[in-house]
């Protein structure tokens, strides 16, 4: 038997609504500069891109993993953690690489991304294989 699903969409939906900026930024600058394709030499560009690109490299994985251990059983308390994790992490990492393009909330923006997936991704293959 499945339980409900209810805290994996209310991160869902936070992580869709911080997708509209993070898309926006990149065409934005694409208009201020003209540069239709890739990222022509333009630094700020490259790290909008960067931002994006990564969100949306780790973030659909992240949940769709979430998802599945809250399906599994995954305490709430456990999911709030990792959910929190995703969060602060993909903060964290969005911030410096926008600001800098490298520095520590950007490698420790992927340790938390990293810690949340391996949660999920854990616990899922443990109920799947063994407790089920």
């Amino acid at each position: 038997m499945s339980l409900p699903i209810v805290i994996t969409p209310i991160f869902i939906g936070l992580f869709v609504i911080v997708q509209v900026p993070l898309t926006l930024i990149v065409g934005m600058r694409r208009v201020q500069t003209g540069i239709r394709f890739f990222g022509g030499d333009d630094d700020v560009l490259l790290r909008r891109m960067r931002a994006h690109g990564n969100y949306t490299e780790t973030v659909p994985i992240a949940l769709l993993a979430m998802g599945c251990a809250e399906v599994l059983g995954m305490p709430s308390a456990a999911l709030w953690v990792g959910g929190g994790f995703l969060a602060a992490g993909r903060i964290a990492h969005a911030t410096e690489i926008l600001r800098s393009g490298w520095g520590p909330g950007r490698s420790g923006g992927m340790v938390l991304t990293f810690l949340a997936m391996l949660e999920f991704g854990a616990w899922s293959l443990w109920r799947s294989l063994f407790q089920i």
